[in-house]
This record gives C-alpha cells, sequence and structure tokens, in this order.
C-alpha cells in the first residue's frame, strides 16, 4: 500500500505542474517511471495495475491528452511503426480524422490510449459486477489523493 500511495503522490505532484501527456507519460508510466522503477517484477506491476491509485494515474494521463499543454516535438524523438489493416478500416480512420479535424496519426494514438483505458475500466466493472455506463464527452476532474 505504501509503493502505490509514493507512486500515486509522484504522479499527481507531476500532474499538477500541468506537463505536457508525453512527459508525465514517460515519467510515471514509461520504461524508466515510477510505476516501473517500483514494481520491478511482472507480477507486481500487473497487480499495481488493478488498485485505484492507477485507475487515477490514467485518468490524469487522459485528462492531460485532453486538455494539457500541447508536447514540444524536439522535446523526445518519435518512432514509427507500420500496422497493416483493411483497407476499409483505413477509409473509416481516414473519415473519422477528418471529421475531428484532426491526423490521422493523433486519432490512431488516441485510440490505442482510450483503448487501454477502457479495457482497464471495462475489467474493473466486470469485476464488480457492473454494467459499464455510457461514457461522457469530458473526462472528470481528477481527484487531489489517493482513495
Amino acid at each position: 500500500m505504501e509503493k502505490q500511495q509514493e507512486v500515486f503522490r509522484v504522479a499527481h505532484d507531476l500532474y499538477r505542474q500541468n506537463p505536457d501527456w508525453v512527459t508525465f507519460f514517460r515519467e510515471v508510466l514509461g520504461t524508466s517511471g515510477i510505476i516501473r522503477q517500483m514494481y520491478l517484477s511482472p507480477q507486481a506491476l500487473t497487480e499495481f495495475e488493478k488498485t485505484p491509485e492507477y485507475q487515477e494515474i490514467q485518468m490524469m494521463l487522459a485528462q492531460l491528452r485532453v486538455s494539457g499543454p500541447t508536447a514540444p516535438e524536439d522535446k523526445e524523438s518519435t518512432r514509427v511503426i507500420t500496422v497493416r489493416l483493411p483497407q476499409c478500416l483505413h477509409e473509416s480512420l481516414y473519415a473519422e480524422a477528418h471529421e475531428k479535424h484532426t491526423s490521422m496519426n493523433q486519432l490512431c494514438i488516441s485510440k490505442l490510449v482510450q483503448w487501454l483505458d477502457s479495457n482497464m475500466a471495462a475489467l474493473k466493472l466486470a469485476a464488480n459486477g457492473s454494467k459499464p455506463r455510457k461514457r461522457k464527452e469530458q473526462r472528470p476532474e481528477v481527484a487531489t489523493a489517493a482513495t
């Protein structure tokens, strides 16, 4: 429990500084971030990912992606991956990006992060025997203390 609270404290302190989402991800969730420093084994990491503290950290990340500052392109290098997908899916993503006035790259990054967040929430609801609620347009404010 102490580790969970320490990780949350570090993440929350950084969140209050309103960093760009890439910095927050790197410092908290990245391969050299506080979570990986505190939870060295895959089993310990998996257990932490089931905690309310981890869920709050995911909400902080989501909030920064929506309303935080834009990540400066020169601050961290980027990597390219190639994803093979059917033409109909590509066309659908292209149309959605156009409708949302964003790039396909930004749309796909958002969908990857959202999928991880949604998947985690669905697992929690299933564990509690609850049905998922309809998502609201805006994310709720992040709590200021661990529960």
